[in-house]
């Protein structure tokens, strides 16, 4: 069983940055499109970002040319590079695998992100 941990949020001023890192438990990690999604309060969840296997990656319109996904398969860490943030992106993030419903892993806890304006 693949276990999730993100970390990398806090609190930070609008247009600033932040790093989020997914760290996986196992290998098969390297094998599956891996996603950032993030949940606001009262929202529903949404994702954000996508990377292949191959390293080929996607954006939600909402964050296109200010994030950046990548991944270390090595490492069995996905990274989101955040910058010019906006109060509109302050929320809990996470990572997954993507399925048309959910994540092909359970969900970890997340990692609160805070953008003050």
């Amino acid at each position: 069983q693949v276990q999730l941990v993100e970390s990398g949020g806090g609190l930070v001023q609008a247009g600033g940055s932040l790093r989020l890192s997914c760290a996986a438990s196992g290998s098969i990690f390297s094998f599956n499109t891996m996603g950032w999604y993030r949940q606001a309060p009262g929202k529903q969840r949404e994702l954000v970002a996508t990377i292949t296997s191959n390293s080929n990656t996607s954006y939600a319109d909402s964050v296109k040319g200010r994030f950046t996904i990548s991944r270390d398969d090595a490492k069995n860490t996905v990274y989101l590079q955040m910058n010019s943030l906006k109060p509109a992106d302050t929320a809990v993030y996470y990572c997954n695998a993507p399925l048309r419903v959910g994540g092909l892993f359970s969900w970890g806890q997340g990692t609160q992100v805070t953008v003050s304006s």
